[in-house]
């Protein structure tokens, strides 16, 4: 199957099998990937955590609202976090990124004030997510993106305090009865000519 066919494939899983399990293997792969995701200016103001154990993916669900049970019974969460202070971020690329980066930084990301730069710093780890959404695709890993959590919560619990979570990610294999599989309810998408425009 061709990478287009995959993501024709490809769907957000609703229910999952709690007794499907991504090998150990495939989760070093799926970190490699997120490590290589592109970002701008190489920033990469990000931190990705997995986790598989039972208690803290008990915690978390606790903190998820309607996704509490796609948490429970996945394989594995990850959770995406940013930095939270532009001080960290800018001692993090002090003497890494090439001069021509830190000037673009400081020329045009920092004019736009400290919200400016967070949202900036946030809209970075949003690219991490297309890459590892497509990378799941590409290996047959059923995935859930969620923004339906308390942030918050999960900073709670998790307790990195460089870092703010955005968002998690929920990985397994999905439960046959999902009534959300393309072949119970068809994948819908506006029409290609109404978004994809040649110039």
């Amino acid at each position: 199957m061709n990478f287009l066919d995959k993501m024709k494939n490809r769907y957000t899983v609703k229910k999952y099998n709690p007794q499907g399990k991504i090998s150990e293997e495939q989760i070093a792969t799926l970190q490699e990937i997120l490590h290589l995701s592109p970002s701008s200016i190489n920033s990469q103001p990000w931190n990705f955590i997995f986790i598989k154990d039972p208690e803290i993916k008990k915690q978390l669900a606790d903190k998820s609202y309607f996704n509490k049970e796609k948490i429970l019974d996945s394989s594995h969460i990850i959770v995406f976090q940013a930095l939270k202070n532009p001080e960290d971020f800018e001692k993090q690329i002090e003497g890494v990124l090439p001069e021509g980066s830190v000037a673009y930084y400081n020329n045009f990301v920092k004019s736009k004030g400290e919200d400016g730069i967070k949202s900036w710093l946030k809209h970075q780890v949003y690219l991490s997510l297309g890459v590892l959404l497509s990378a799941c695709a590409d290996m047959e890993i059923d995935s859930t993106p969620m923004e339906g959590i308390e942030p918050e919560g999960y900073d709670g619990i998790l307790n990195n305090e460089k870092y703010e979570t955005l968002f998690a990610v929920a990985i397994g294999e999905r439960d046959e009865t999902d009534t959300n599989q393309p072949k119970f309810n068809p994948k819908t998408r506006l029409k290609a000519e109404k978004v994809i425009v040649e110039a």
